[in-house]
């Protein structure tokens, strides 16, 4: 079936020596995972390889056979290119990273149009400001909430979270966050992502990644930690 629909990039991986397996979240038809044969060959071979850069926003017209099998994109251009996401540091930094999180966390081969915009719209937002130091938390909070673990706030009077099941609790069990992590991590669900950047000290930030690392690999079997977490601390410290 000849589809035409946008797609995040969420991964592209070598293949032999010429060619890609690029593996897309879409706007039709949620993962994908497409055959790009000679991207490393020929004339346009920077351009074919610039299409693929992480969390890149395509619009595609490509063959979906829903076999299983690798599709193959007919059509493929930037919906919309980004102007700071691939020069800074920090933001590439961060790309990287979050694709690799997403690569490892959304599983479901189907439409999901809400998650699908949700990552369109913050990484509009990631490109056009300047101030961004909190990005990554705020948007691995909300992914939670399309992949079904977001936490259950209405308990967040209270002064312990606890992991496992995602509640804030009166007691200190075993998977609970300390009263100083629950504090911060309390202060985290408030945010927006045009919040007063400047709310967490670094080690802050440490702290509250760790805690949305371990939150997903309680709620995501095989969950797997990005290798890229060590390049994001060292740029973030």
């Amino acid at each position: 079936m000849l589809v035409k629909t946008k797609a995040i990039v969420l991964s592209a991986i070598k293949y032999q020596e010429k060619s890609l397996i690029v593996k897309c979240f879409t706007q039709s038809d949620g993962l994908k995972s497409y055959f790009v044969p000679s991207a490393f060959s020929g004339k346009k071979s920077n351009q074919k390889i610039a299409y693929f850069q992480p969390l890149t926003i395509l619009e595609i017209e490509a063959n979906h056979k829903n076999k299983g099998t690798l599709e193959h994109f007919k059509e493929i251009r930037l919906a919309t290119p980004y102007h700071s996401v691939n020069t800074d540091i920090f933001k590439s930094t961060i790309v990287i990273f979050l694709s690799e999180m997403l690569h490892h966390s959304i599983r479901e081969e189907e439409k999901n149009q809400n998650l699908f915009f949700f990552l369109e719209t913050a990484m509009m937002w990631l490109d056009s400001h300047e101030e961004t130091a909190n990005f990554h938390l705020i948007l691995l909070l909300e992914v939670s909430k399309f992949l079904g673990f977001y936490p259950d706030i209405s308990g967040m009077d209270l002064p312990f979270f606890e992991l496992n099941e995602g509640v804030f609790t009166p007691f200190h069990g075993i998977s609970c966050l300390s009263e100083h992590e629950t504090f911060l991590f309390k202060k985290l669900v408030g945010l927006k992502f045009d919040s007063d950047q400047k709310i967490f000290a670094g080690t802050e930030r440490q702290i509250l990644l760790k805690i949305l690392l371990d939150y997903y690999t309680a709620h995501l079997d095989g969950f797997k930690k990005p290798k890229s977490l060590d390049v994001l601390k060292e740029v973030f410290s």
